[in-house]
Parts: C-alpha cells; structure tokens; sequence
C-alpha cells in the first residue's frame, strides 16, 4: 500500500521589530551586528547569528569563508561552537539569525543550511530543549518554535544507536 503524508508546521511572521519581546529584539539587533563582522571575501554574503543561552549570556558568531572550500564555518555552528566550549552546560534556548550583502540586510528571509540545521537540531537533542529560530531580512521577522519543524525527518543519534546494536 502506498501512502501520502504531509509534514506541515507554523510559524509567525512579524513585520515590524517593536512587534518583537525585547529579549528577542535584543538578539536580532545583535545577529544584525554580527553579520557585519564577517569575513566572506568570496560569496560577499555575511551571516550573522546570535545565540542566547539559559543563564542570558549571548553568543555572537559569524561566517567565516576560506579560499579552500568547503574549509569555512557558518555562523549558526560558529556560534553553537563557541557555546559548547566556552559554557557548556548551559542550554541554548534561542538564536537570531541575519544574513547581509553589499547593500545591507537581505530582501528575503534567509533560513539556516542543511548542516546548520542538522547542527542545531542535535544542540536541541543534546540539551532536551528547543532552540526558538529568529529569521530576519530587512523587512520581515520569522519565528519558529524549534529547529525540528525546519528539519523534519531529521538524522538523530537514535538513528545510530539502532545500528549499532
């Protein structure tokens, strides 16, 4: 038998900023910042993110391109990184994400790669706690609940457990 199912989820979408609570307009404004502190010479398209954490400490990452692709870092993991060795224990619970070209903040809303992802849906898995997702552009703000709604389907570690066994 043959079956078609459907993977659907919500989210909200916010046109202006002061619509946002300020914990959460605070770590846009900081992901904003961040994208223009990164080091992307060749594609001249920056990320910016900004990852707050249970404790309120907030990380910052950026992109971070290399001339021997794919030797670069993307700010998500950048940030998810730094996070893990510098306070591990403490829980990620949100992270902002901008992304900018020459002419300043994108027109569309940017959402995180495959390995971001894939990265940020262990971090939610590793610390049993979603990561509210913070999409901007310059005109629109998109909030997703947690990382599994844009990774259905996802790789987990109970993936591998079973072949382990």
């Amino acid at each position: 038998m043959i079956r078609k199912e459907n993977i659907t989820f919500s989210y909200q979408e916010i046109d202006d900023p002061g619509e946002l609570e300020s914990a959460d307009r605070e770590l846009l404004d900081l992901a904003r910042k961040a994208a223009n502190n990164a080091y992307a010479p060749y594609s001249r398209f920056k990320v910016g993110a900004a990852l707050r954490l249970e404790s309120g400490k907030i990380i910052l990452g950026t992109n971070v391109e290399n001339a021997a692709f794919p030797s670069g870092i993307c700010a998500e993991r950048n940030a998810i990184s730094n996070a893990s060795a510098n306070h591990p224990g403490d829980k990620s619970v949100a992270m902002a994400i901008a992304a900018m070209t020459e002419d300043g903040l994108t027109d569309d809303i940017v959402s995180p790669c495959g390995n971001c992802r894939q990265v940020i849906a262990e971090e939610e898995s590793r610390n049993g706690k979603n990561i509210r997702i913070i999409l901007s552009s310059k005109d629109k703000i998109r909030i997703i609940e947690k990382c599994g709604d844009l990774l259905p389907l996802q790789f987990s570690k109970n993936h591998l457990r079973s072949a382990l066994r």
